[in-house]
C-alpha cells in the first residue's frame, strides 16, 4: 500500500492525514514536536492554536460560516472536534484550545493508518506524494530549502493576545453583553473606559517598550493586518484603536446607561470559563509592559495574566507563481502545499486547504485526476485565488464573499445576499461531490 508523506501536524496537516486515512491511504506524518518547538508553541499536542481560539463566524450566511459548512459537508475532522469543545462566543465558533488540541491529537494517534514521526524535516522529500503543511512557523532549514527551490519566500510577523484569569477581573468595572444583543448574554465580558481613562491608556500604550524581534527589519516591518499588534495599530492615531478592537458601538454600560468611550472585550478561552483572552489585543510589548499598560484598564487593574502576548515569525510562499488550483506545485503534481505556508489566512482556511490536499493526494494514489472545487464555493474560490497568476502582489487571503463569482440576482440586504451565496455554494458543492465521488464513502 502506498504511503503519503505529510510534513507538519498542525490544522492543515492533521486534516489532510485524516482525509487520506479515511480513503484507505497510509500516512507518515512528520512533526518536530516534542523535540523541537517553534517560538510560539508550548504544547506537545498536535493542532495547537497559537493565536486566537476563535474560528470566526458560525452562521452559514457569513463567509467564514459558509467555509465551515463546506468542510462539514466534506467530512472534516477538525470541525467535528471543534463543535464538540466549543465555548460561548456570540455568533462565532470558538473552542477550548487545550481540549480541541487534545481531541485532534487523540484522533490522529489512534488511527491505525497514520504513523506520527517526531522528526524535523530539513528539505523537501524528492520521492512519492508529499504534502508540506509546516505552517507560518516553518523552521529555518526547510524554509531555506523551499526558498532555494521556488525563489524567495515572503516573510512577515504575527502576534498573539494575552490571557487573564476570570476571577481576577474586577466585575465592578465590567459587564456581560454581546454587541447589539447578539449571541448569549455572557459570551463577552466588557471592560469599559471613559475618555480620560482611555487617553491615559493610549499614551502609555504608544510609548511602552516592545520586545526585540530577531531576524526582523524593525524599520520596515511587514505586519499581518489580521493580527496587528495593538501598539502598532495605536500609532496610526489616537482613535484608531477606539474604532477598532476597542469600539464601543452596540454596547451600553449598565452603570451609566450610556455607551462607553472605549471598551475592551474579553472572550472565554476555555469551556469552564476560568480564562479570558483580550480580544484584538495581539501584542509584542515586553511582558512587564503588558502588565503595566493593560492593567490601566479599570476592570484589569489587578488582573492575573496567565499568558502574555507574543510576536512570532510567519512565512508564506508566493503561491500564484508556484501552485496550481489543486494546491499541487506547478513543477511537480506529487508535491502539495497546505495551510498558511501557501497563503491562506485563518485556522479554518488552513484546515480546508489540508482537507483538499488530502482528497487530491488520495486521488493521485488511486490513479485519478485531482480536482478543484467549484468557483462558487468558498474553498474553490480560495484555491483559485492563491493560484491566480494575475495576482502580482500576493498576500494571504481568508474566506470572504469578494472572491466568489457575483450572484445573478444580487439581493440588496446583506444577510439575504450572504444566504444566497451560501445556498448556491452548498448546492454546487453537493452536486460536485456526487459527480466526482469525493467523499470517503466512495473509496
Amino acid at each position: 500500500m502506498n504511503n503519503v508523506t505529510i510534513i507538519g501536524a498542525g490544522l492543515a496537516g492533521c486534516e489532510a492525514a485524516y482525509q487520506l486515512s479515511k480513503r484507505g491511504i497510509r500516512v507518515r506524518l512528520f512533526d518536530s514536536k516534542p523535540s523541537k518547538l517553534s517560538p510560539a508553541h508550548h504544547s506537545d499536542n498536535l493542532c495547537e492554536l497559537v493565536c486566537s481560539n476563535s474560528f470566526k463566524a458560525a452562521r452559514v450566511n457569513s463567509a467564514a460560516g459558509l467555509l465551515k459548512e463546506e468542510m462539514r459537508t466534506l467530512g472534516s475532522l477538525l470541525l467535528t472536534c471543534a463543535d464538540k469543545c466549543s465555548v460561548p462566543a456570540g455568533g462565532a465558533l470558538a473552542v477550548d484550545r487545550e481540549l480541541f488540541s487534545a481531541m485532534v491529537t487523540d484522533a490522529i494517534k489512534s488511527d491505525p493508518l497514520i504513523e506520527i514521526i517526531s522528526e524535523e524535516i530539513t528539505s523537501i522529500p524528492d520521492d512519492g506524494v508529499v504534502i508540506i503543511a509546516t505552517g507560518p512557523l516553518t523552521h529555518d532549514a526547510l524554509a531555506a530549502d523551499i526558498a532555494a527551490r521556488f525563489g524567495e519566500s515572503l516573510r512577515f510577523f504575527d502576534a498573539a493576545a494575552p490571557i487573564v484569569s476570570a476571577e481576577s477581573v474586577d466585575m465592578e468595572h465590567a459587564f456581560f453583553e454581546s454587541r447589539y444583543g447578539k449571541g448569549g448574554g455572557e459570551d463577552y465580558l466588557n471592560c469599559p473606559m471613559n475618555k480620560a481613562e482611555y487617553e491615559a491608556f493610549y499614551e502609555a500604550l504608544v510609548s511602552a517598550e516592545r520586545a526585540p524581534v530577531h531576524e526582523f527589519d524593525v524599520m520596515n516591518p511587514k505586519v499581518y493586518e489580521g493580527c496587528m499588534p495593538i501598539e502598532v495599530m495605536a500609532q496610526r492615531g489616537v482613535d484608531t484603536v477606539r474604532f477598532g478592537p476597542m469600539k464601543p458601538v452596540g454596547l451600553r454600560d449598565p452603570r451609566t446607561g450610556h455607551r462607553p468611550w472605549a471598551v475592551l472585550q474579553l472572550r472565554k478561552e476555555n469551556a469552564s470559563g476560568t480564562m479570558y483572552n483580550l480580544v484584538g489585543f495581539q501584542t509584542n510589548l515586553k511582558f512587564g509592559e503588558q502588565k503595566r499598560v493593560f492593567s490601566m484598564i479599570p476592570a484589569l487593574h489587578d488582573a492575573d495574566f496567565l499568558r502574555y502576548g507574543v510576536m512570532h515569525r510567519n512565512t508564506f510562499i508566493d503561491s500564484p507563481r508556484i501552485l496550481n488550483s489543486d494546491y499541487s506545485a506547478k513543477d511537480n503534481k506529487n508535491l502539495f502545499f497546505a495551510g498558511q505556508l501557501m497563503g491562506v489566512e485563518g485556522y479554518m482556511e488552513s484546515a480546508s486547504s489540508g482537507l483538499l490536499c488530502g482528497i487530491n493526494a488520495a486521488r493521485i494514489i488511486n490513479g485519478l485526476d485531482t480536482v478543484t472545487l467549484p468557483a462558487t464555493t468558498m474553498m474553490g474560490a480560495m484555491s483559485r485565488y492563491i493560484s491566480d497568476p494575475f495576482v502580482t502582489d500576493f498576500q494571504p487571503m481568508g474566506a470572504n464573499f469578494g472572491i466568489l463569482p457575483e450572484l445573478e440576482d444580487r439581493p440588496r440586504d446583506k444577510a439575504l445576499r450572504g444566504q444566497a451565496y451560501a445556498d448556491r455554494a452548498l448546492s454546487d458543492l453537493k452536486s460536485f461531490i456526487n459527480e466526482n465521488k469525493l467523499t470517503s464513502d466512495y473509496i
